[in-house]
């Protein structure tokens, strides 16, 4: 396969999968903004949500205040922001045009339609409620990727598309656990510090904090069918992290991603699998009491650093190097 057709292939994949992250995080801040907390609670939260692409100092450029409206405007329509919404489904859209002809008919009009669907959408922006935007980028995300598995050839098209979206959520995931924990240490020094009453507020937005990490990757309910008690960092970190039948865990990404690159190997291909060997044996022989003895905003920094070098790696033996992601 050429690399200009498998680089567009990877990245529709890949920028797809990062809209659909994306309208999760922002419809979990945006519900869970609407929650009684104190305001610097608030605050943090959006703040966080920068942190974890990394587009705080691209925000300030463009705006004065941290705040939900400006948050929700930069990460939605700003299309000087290449992580908005509107720039990922932009982007996957474009990929998937040039690639046509190594797709399915149905596979491209989902992205073309989604595409044309929100030009409508972004000339009412003003009267359009968040949280249906965010919901409806969600869906056509889902509806994208089933049409990718029920109408595809199981071959390498299929292959470089799910490379792309695992190397994706893997990341995302990572992020989020690793921004939220810091967040949940400011709420754990504001319980430790203020006195019973403010404490008691930290305790029940608590809940809500982890609750909105799970459903950020839409993990809430699998959380309660494993463990049917109290919601604990803990156990949502053994979720997320290491947990085999998590479809957005860390080490199922990792074992799926496996087998795909045997199946579009080639005479580069060997340095990948060796770190993704690596990476395998230490999320197999690890658990969770390492982790946090280890410390997980350490731990969470490591694997970031790994499967970015991977991802690395993969775009220099298949695909079309590019200066920006």
């Amino acid at each position: 396969m050429l690399s200009r057709t498998a680089d567009c292939l990877y990245w529709m994949a890949r920028y797809t999968e990062r809209a659909e992250n994306t309208a999760r995080m922002l419809d979990v801040n945006h519900q869970t903004s609407l929650l009684p907390q104190p305001a610097e609670f608030l605050e943090q939260s959006w703040k966080k949500l920068l942190t974890i692409s990394k587009l705080e100092e691209a925000f300030l450029e463009k705006y004065d205040v941290v705040n939900r409206e400006n948050v929700l405007d930069f990460m939605i329509y700003e299309t000087s922001n290449p992580s908005s919404i509107v720039s990922c489904l932009f982007s996957a859209r474009e990929n998937a045009r040039v690639i046509r002809g190594r797709i399915t008919s149905e596979a491209w009009e989902t992205q073309n339609t989604t595409w044309l669907e929100l030009q409508h959408i972004l000339d009412a922006r003003n009267q359009s409620d968040p949280s249906r935007l965010l919901e409806w980028v969600k869906h056509r995300c889902h509806l994208f990727r089933g049409v990718m598995h029920g109408t595809m050839l199981k071959n390498e098209a299929f292959y470089f598309m799910n490379v792309g979206t695992l190397l994706e959520r893997a990341d995302n995931t990572a992020r989020i656990l690793e921004t939220k924990y810091e967040v949940q240490a400011d709420i754990t020094t504001l319980n430790t510090n203020n006195d019973s009453k403010e404490g008691a507020e930290g305790n029940f937005f608590d809940f809500y904090h982890w609750a909105a990490l799970l459903r950020s990757v839409s993990a809430f309910e699998i959380y309660r069918q494993i463990y049917s008690d109290q919601v604990t960092p803990k156990q949502v970190a053994q979720l997320l992290i290491f947990n085999k039948q998590m479809p957005r865990s860390l080490v199922c990404c990792v074992n799926e991603l496996i087998p795909l690159i045997s199946e579009v190997k080639n005479q580069q291909s060997k340095e990948i699998e060796r770190l993704l060997g690596k990476l395998k044996a230490s999320l197999d022989y690890s658990d969770i009491d390492e982790v946090f003895t280890q410390g997980l905003e350490e731990f969470i920094e490591e694997f970031l650093e790994r499967i970015n070098h991977i991802a690395d790696e993969f775009s220099n033996a298949y695909l079309i190097p590019l200066a920006v992601a």
